[in-house]
């Protein structure tokens, strides 16, 4: 297919905003004496430049000046296009600029006619401008890359010894190693990943998960390189530095998803094609049309310049990929990472989301998600006494316990005679009182019967799949408390604004059916699809798509993969394993749902904005090649080759300008 060499809008390979800014102004500078002292300035304005010896080789000295200089890249471009066998807009533009030469040099040497020096000369300027803002504007559009690399530090602070043998180092960033220890002054950058061995401070992590809010950050958190640190210091364990950061991740992908291809950008890519030869035909046509009707060589040809000029596919090329850069970059800075760019664009089409649970609608981490008190103890109260008796405990529902009493800012008091009973629960002393904490074994020990109200709650978070866990003082049952696992406080919103793009959500999951539907009615979820096995999840995704709906699989395991490569577009938490990453048409790099009605959003509004480029730069073309011929002649009405430049690279700036205003969107 023609469509696939010109992946990545690669008629500029090799070419940098700085080398069409320096040829601009060079140009601009050798286009003056032609235009002084040429003819179509003269007679448009009325006046004669000054006249000595050889001046009227000013115009075909400079005029060559800038052909040779500036007309270059678009000779170079055009060998490239023509070796490929796709000819396109640098064929179009060398062809224009070469006839423009070729015409005005025969004139010169005493071919009958008006030489077009001054045209080609502003011709070959105007081009230059055209190319020096689009490059611009595409590399604008890719500056995350860069912005993201600049976040990194170049050296950090190595930590050798301890206590009063402590050492601080300098040491370069590459030279850090998983298990070194960094120190992380306020307001430096993060050196590499890392775990927080000790120290408090709140990370701004903006530019790398999209998060505006400052994120606390205490002993046991994970800091994540080229974040920046707030108002404390920390000591970070290393546990990835380099190419293995998180940074460097998002880097590779979004590199990746700049150079994907996308259906929409193959369907620009064949318009542009088969207009180059539009437009040469139109051209041809136009010189033997104005031959025929008695015109002159100089007419003739000044039409087909103006034809092949006007009718560049520039605006059509450029329609597509800049949408796409600034679409993939926006997501980047949003904490959307695209991987394929096809994701992106067909999420725009989506019917149905499958969310996986575990990890993804909840934390993947258990909680006490209900408590219920008897008499007048708080629900606070009895969380802080019940974390106090089992904060010593090993147990995964002991630990769950503290982590929430500390989630809700509670200070939990020290506990003495800590005691585990096997089987049953645990004992403690806290603040003077006996108390216990356990599950209904240990009330049976006890002969502790739970009042009608703590039993009834009891029997609706058995009923949903939870474990309930008891505090108890002596014989009496203080409060009840509901242990699960966790869901997420984003998961909600994120379902709802689904249902308000007209997007069905189904969840998915190898829990039991009770677990599953209590946690779809909290969540206003439309349907379960419950004790699902690892190895049916894709199954049930093709179902889906067998039913006609267009389908997105959202999860964050290695049993989610082959679900997320089934489904139209995979979306992968980025908290999750690797496997499921590389699965991932799209990549989440906050474990946080809300970020799927944004990826519709992003998605939507890009096509949006390309739909509105391929339709100017095509209808510009349907109304500019007939009036570049002159069918207006006989009203007066003729554009020169220079009118054309000037009129082709407008229509260029609309298109990029139009694609600048997708930033404004609101994900």
């Amino acid at each position: 297919m023609e469509s696939e060499s010109h992946a990545g809008h690669d008629k500029h390979a090799g070419h940098s905003v700085a080398m069409f800014r320096d040829k601009f102004w060079v140009s601009l500078l050798l286009t003056l004496p032609a235009l002084v002292w040429g003819h179509m300035l003269q007679g448009a304005i009325g006046y004669s430049a000054p006249r000595f010896a050889g001046s009227a080789w000013i115009p075909a000295v400079f005029g060559t000046a800038v052909f040779v200089y500036g007309g270059t890249p678009f000779l170079k471009g055009a060998v490239r296009e023509i070796r490929d066998r796709l000819p396109g807009m640098m064929t179009l533009i060398a062809l224009a600029i070469c006839v423009a030469f070729a015409f005005s040099a025969a004139v010169a040497l005493g071919f009958p006619g008006m030489p077009l020096w001054e045209e080609l000369a502003t011709l070959v300027t105007i081009m230059l401008l055209g190319h020096w803002i689009e490059m611009r504007s595409i590399s604008q559009a890719q500056g995350a890359l860069g912005e993201i690399a600049k976040l990194l530090p170049s050296t950090a602070f190595r930590v050798t010894g301890e206590g009063s043998a402590e050492s601080i180092e300098e040491a370069s960033v590459s030279d850090l190693r998983e298990g070194d220890v960094v120190l992380v002054r306020p307001g430096a950058g993060v050196p590499a990943d890392g775990v927080v061995l000790s120290g408090q401070s709140a990370m701004n992590e903006a530019l790398v998960t999209g998060e505006s809010a400052p994120v606390e950050k205490k002993e046991g958190a994970k800091v994540i390189a080229g974040t920046i640190n707030g108002t404390g210091s920390l000591r970070v364990e290393v546990t990835g530095a380099g190419d293995r950061t998180a940074l460097a991740g998002i880097m590779r992908l979004v590199a990746q998803a700049q150079n994907s291809r996308s259906r929409a950008q193959a369907l620009a890519d064949r318009a542009a094609f088969w207009l180059t030869w539009i437009a040469l035909g139109a051209g041809v046509v136009t010189l033997a049309a104005w031959l025929l009707i008695g015109a002159s060589g100089a007419t003739a040809i000044e039409r087909l310049v103006t034809v092949l000029v006007i009718a560049c596919p520039h605006a059509l090329g450029l329609a597509v990929p800049l949408v796409l850069a600034i679409s993939t970059t926006l997501g980047a800075a949003s904490g959307l990472l695209v991987r394929d760019r096809r994701g992106l664009e067909e999420a725009r089409n989506l019917t149905t989301v499958v969310f996986d649970k575990t990890g993804t609608l909840t934390l993947g981490e258990h909680r006490v998600v209900a408590v219920r008190t008897a008499g007048d103890l708080s629900e606070d109260e009895a969380l802080r006494l019940l974390a106090a008796v089992e904060r010593d405990a090993e147990h995964p529902v002991a630990r769950a316990i503290v982590k929430s009493a500390a989630e809700r800012g509670l200070t939990v008091p020290a506990s003495e005679a800590f005691q585990a009973i096997p089987g049953r629960g645990v004992r403690a002393t806290v603040e003077g009182r006996q108390l216990s904490g356990g599950g209904p074994n240990l009330l049976a020990s006890l002969g502790a019967t739970p009042v009608p109200e703590l039993q009834k709650f009891s029997d609706e978070a058995a009923a949903r799949g939870q474990g309930v866990v008891y505090l108890v003082e002596g014989s009496r049952t203080l409060a009840a408390f509901a242990v699960a696992d966790a869901v997420r406080l984003e998961s909600a919103e994120a379902v709802r604004r689904l249902h308000d793009a007209g997007i069905e959500v189904v969840m998915m999951t190898g829990d039991s059916r009770a677990v599953a539907e209590a946690v779809a009615r909290d969540l206003g979820i439309d349907t379960v699809l419950a004790q699902v096995l690892p190895e049916d999840k894709a199954a049930n995704i093709e179902k889906l798509q067998r039913a006609g709906k267009r389908v997105a699989m959202v999860g964050d395991g290695v049993n989610d993969a082959p679900a997320l490569v089934t489904a139209d577009v995979g979306v992968a938490i980025g908290a999750g394993t690797d496997v499921a990453v590389e699965a991932g048409d799209i990549v989440l790099v906050r474990s946080d749902p809300r970020d799927v009605p944004r990826i519709v959003n992003l998605s939507r509004a890009s096509y949006r904005k390309m739909v509105q480029n391929l339709w100017w730069a095509a209808g510009y073309n349907i109304v500019a090649i007939p009036l570049a011929a002159g069918v207006l002649a006989p009203w007066g009405v003729l554009l020169s080759p220079a009118v054309g430049a000037v009129l082709m690279s407008m229509s260029t700036i609309i298109v990029a300008a139009n694609a600048q205003l997708l930033r404004r969107v609101r994900l």
